[in-house]
């Protein structure tokens, strides 16, 4: 069996985070989870990278924590060894919501569990119409972890939350962007050019993209701040960016934007 593994590649001022294990839908095992964060560690040294690409080699996002790992973990769920476990595989996801850059995540076939924490904890979510996303613990008889909840709650509110945690219920690519858990259903051969048009600005300046992200967790949180705060925070910020392009930089113009086409 193929060496499971986490692949990391640049192009262009975008970055590749790339789940290779296949044959387990991705789940994610220990080394797996010290590799994103270790990859997690170079990215935000790196600052030509202006975003950051969540993925999965095969038909499969991922099906969470490797099974073989939460069964030692269940064996003694106390002892120092599962909690080592369990927080390995936290840390993975936690440091994906915590990069500098702005982050997607590309949900080919669909995400359980802590795969679904892995999706939510980027930025933006891109879904196939036939993903499926399933909270998944209550199925399997364990309370949700790593966060789940809140990743779940910050898109759909108490009630969503608890239909899909605390009753069960998955729902298609399609109705997550319908109900706000993702952003865009893209079919999967089209993946790779909606990725292309939504990174092409901040891979174009890794700075200013970082920035913006920053302003962003700051004025929306959690927790969120006064306008008259928001204000300040991007003063600063912005001034840094009107120096920076200079008066002469007004005589280029922007290109046009593209707007996305969305079918009743």
């Amino acid at each position: 069996m193929p060496e499971a593994t986490v692949n990391f590649t640049s192009d262009n001022g975008v970055a590749y985070i790339t789940l290779d294990n296949p044959t387990r839908k991705n789940a994610i095992t220990l080394d797996m989870a010290a590799a994103i964060e270790s990859i997690c560690a170079d990215i935000d040294r790196d600052t030509s990278i202006g975003a950051v690409i969540v993925r999965a080699e095969g038909l499969y996002f991922c099906s969470g924590a490797d099974t073989r790992d939460l069964a030692a973990s269940s064996t003694d769920a106390a002892s120092d060894d599962s909690v080592r476990r369990t927080s390995a595989i936290y840390r993975s996801f936690v440091r994906i919501g915590q990069l500098t850059p702005p982050t997607i995540s590309s949900v080919v076939g669909g995400a359980v569990g802590a795969g679904l924490n892995l999706a939510l904890a980027a930025d933006v979510m891109l879904v196939t119409p036939d993903a499926v996303l399933d909270s998944g613990f209550l199925a399997r008889r364990i309370h949700p972890g790593g966060g789940h909840l809140t990743l779940v709650g910050r898109a759909l509110g108490p009630a969503g939350t608890m239909a899909m945690a605390g009753l069960g219920r998955a729902m298609s690519g399609t109705e997550a962007v319908r109900r706000g858990l993702a952003y865009v259903c893209v079919e999967a051969d089209e993946m790779s050019s909606e990725i292309a048009k939504l990174t092409l600005h901040a891979a174009a300046d890794p700075d200013l993209a970082r920035a913006i992200k920053n302003s962003v967790r700051l004025e929306l949180g959690p927790p969120g701040v006064s306008l008259a705060s928001a204000l300040e925070i991007e003063r600063g910020v912005q001034m840094w960016s009107l120096g920076r392009k200079g008066g002469a930089g007004w005589n280029n113009k922007p290109s046009k934007p593209v707007v996305e086409q969305v079918t009743p």
